[in-house]
This record gives structure tokens, sequence and C-alpha cells, in this order.
């Protein structure tokens, strides 16, 4: 063998360890985090000593960009294939379709997985300053896709919003699509799309939601800081992850010392734990008193999502994203989980009803459930791509499109 051959053979090599070792930390990043991930652990995964790994990327930093930049390599190719389409709903709809089957090819480990990208900040600078450059610049891919005369009503910050509600949606179905087989994804990807460019008013019915009760839980007397607490609590840790966000961090924010935090809680866990139950407690008051509503399923479902869409702007918000569940010891993220179904279960009640009453389109419950969540968990960050957005216009913004169709 001549030497270039041998040197082509070990670039081969030396390639395919390479996306080795990145799957494997993918799979550790996307449950663990970015401080969560180890080169010991992923060196493990993939059976080489911790050394070698660092011939392929010399700190954990260093592979966990990596991770990032790979993920958003593989959407900006699902991104620009569907912007070839001729309108914006066609471009939507290749989207969805072309994220489902790359979905599907990880799950049948067919494709190495897919980056989560809900700790991108928890990088270090300059890493993290190129990681979030390139997430910017995929946004504005998708962003093109709501160009076109038709939608020349939609002002900046309207496509801004819409395009972060599409890209949400995206990110977050990969959590319930392992609810469904593969097989059932052609059916997944056409209530997807119908909802997306629908909505979910029945003919007739207009966007008019309803003021609903403050849902912010009232503290026993002489506990008020506590909601305090919790509040600042949740924002941290929705800003830099669970792991991220370490009880000196967490300290500091609240003004207050280890000694303090330790005095009030058993450890981080148990503290995020709470943020959890009172992110559903506020969930569940707003459903209860929207269904309490003398008032169709519609209007009911219209005032929940826009009260909880406001909710997140306001000074007692934002709630707790779901994605600090994954990195939760295992018996305690399964109790989170559980009461984060539940709240997903009341939305597909309320579609149910509606549709019963005929308010609501003939929709799948289920996945318009998972769609309302996705949406309000996606509000949490809503001001960063609408900057200056005040409370009152929230809803009107980013609510209403779920609910009554992007391209409206």
């Amino acid at each position: 063998m001549d030497d270039g051959r041998i040197a082509g053979a070990a670039t081969a090599r030396y390639a395919r360890k390479k996306e080795t070792i990145l799957a494997a930390a993918t799979t550790i990043l996307n449950r663990q985090g970015v401080r969560g991930m180890t080169l010991a652990d992923v060196a493990a995964k993939v059976g080489l000593n911790t050394t070698s790994v660092t011939y392929y990327y010399r700190k954990k930093d260093d592979l966990a960009a990596a991770c990032f930049m790979r993920g958003l390599e593989r959407f900006e190719a699902m991104v620009e294939e569907a912007a070839a389409q001729a309108s914006p709903a066609a471009r939507i709809l290749k989207f969805l379709d072309l994220y489902l089957d790359l979905n599907r090819q990880v799950r049948l480990g067919e494709a190495t997985p897919l980056t989560s990208f809900t700790e991108i900040k928890a990088l270090k600078e300059p890493l993290r300053g190129s990681a979030i450059g390139a997430f910017n610049d995929l946004f504005r891919r998708v962003r093109t896709f709501f160009d076109d005369p038709s939608l020349a009503h939609l002002d900046k910050r309207q496509r801004n919003a819409r395009t972060h509600l599409l890209m949400e949606q995206v990110f977050w179905s990969g959590t319930w699509l392992r609810r469904y087989d593969v097989e059932d994804y052609g059916r997944v990807r056409d209530r997807l799309g119908d909802i997306l460019l629908n909505g979910l008013a029945a003919e007739g019915r207009t966007w008019a939601p309803l003021p609903l009760p403050d849902p912010t839980p009232v503290s026993p007397d002489g506990l008020e800081w506590r909601e305090t607490f919790l509040v600042a609590a949740t924002r941290l840790i929705n800003q830099r992850g669970y792991r991220g966000a370490s009880v000196e961090d967490i300290s500091a924010a609240l003004n207050v010392t280890k000694g303090s935090f330790y005095h009030h809680h058993d450890d981080k866990d148990a503290l995020v734990a709470e943020c959890f139950e009172r992110t559903f407690t506020v969930t569940r008051r707003s459903q209860l008193d929207a269904r309490a509503l003398a008032a169709d399923s519609w209007t009911q479902l219209a005032s929940t999502t826009a009260g909880l869409t406001s909710y997140q702007l306001s000074e007692h918000g934002p709630l707790l994203r779901a994605s600090s569940m994954g990195a939760l010891p295992d018996t305690l993220r399964h109790d989170m989980a559980d009461g984060y179904a539940r709240g997903w279960q009341r939305f597909a009640s309320i579609i149910s009803d509606g549709i019963a009453d005929g308010s609501i389109r003939p929709v799948d419950p289920s996945i318009a459930a998972h769609m309302i969540n996705s949406m309000l968990n996606a509000a949490a960050s809503l001001g960063a791509w609408t900057p200056g957005l005040a409370r009152e216009e929230a809803a009107d913004l980013f609510a209403r499109p779920l609910l009554t169709g992007v391209l409206a």
C-alpha cells in the first residue's frame, strides 16, 4: 500500500472515531447537560480512555461545542431543503417531514442522536458566542419560511415570534414522539402540520380570550419570601440549565448565603422539585379557572393559553421550563413528569370537549395538547427574540398564532 492510501485510511479511521465520540457525547449531553458531561463518561461509552478522547477534543467544552455545532449543521441542511419549497405552507410541511424522517432514523438506530440545544448557553466563552451565533443564523434561515407576498402583513417581530414558535415545536416534539411508534410518524406529521397551518378554532370562532384570576400560589402567612425565592431560582435555572445553575449561583441571585439556602432546602433537587410544583400549580389554577367560565371550550382554551403566555412575562414569571426535568434523579424526574403529564392531559380534555361542542375543529387532542405545552415552554424565552415585548402583547403575538394558524 502506498503512502497516500495509508494516509487516506488513517484519515478515514480518524473521522469514524471522531463521529463515534460525537454520537456518544451527544447522548450524554442531552441527558446530563454541559456541566454534567465528562470526558471520562464519553470515553467509557466508546471504549477508550480519557487521554484518547483528548486527542480528538482537548477539553470538555470543546466536545460539547462540537456536539452543538454538528446538531446545528444537521438542522441547517433540513432548513435549506425546506426553504427551497414554493410557499410558506410547503416549507413548513417539508421541514416537519424532514425532521420526522431523521427522528425516525435515530429511533431505528440508522442515524446518530439529535442534539438538544437547551444548554447551549452553558458553554464558556468564546465557544458560547460561536455556538449562539450559529444558532441565530439558523433562526434567520427559518424566518425566511415566512417571506412571501401573502404574509406582507406580518412585521419583523411577528415573524420572529412565529419562527421561535415553529422551531420550538420541532425541537420539543422529540420529547413526546417517543410515545408513538415510528410507523405512526406519517399520521403525526399530518396532524402537526394541520394544526400549525390551520389552528384549532372551528369556523366562525375568533380569538377573544377572557381575563382569568391571577394563578400565583398564595404563600401561608409569614412566607411571602418563598414566592420571591422560587421565582428567582426558576429564572436562573431557565437561563443556565439545571446543572449550570449551582447552589452558589442561586444563593447569590437570591442574596442569601449557602447556609441559608440549605436551611430551607435539603439540596438543589428539592428546590427544583418545588419550582416544578409551583409551575404545576400555576398551570392547573389557570386551566381550572378557564373551565369554570360560562363559555364554550374554544374560549376556555384561548383564555388559559393567553393567560399562561402572558404570565411568563409577568413579575411572577416565568414558569420552569420542562427541559430542566431531564437532569433530575430518576425517581424525582418520574414524579415531575407525572405532574407535567397531568397539565398536558387537562389541555387535551378541554380540546376534546371543544370538538364535542363544535367550538374546536376536529384535531388530535393529544398532539394539540403537546403543542400547547411546547408553546408555553417557549414563551419563557420569547422576550429574547422580541426585545421590548410588553406582557400585554405576549398572548396575541405567540399564543394566538398556534391556536389560529401560523399563517393566519
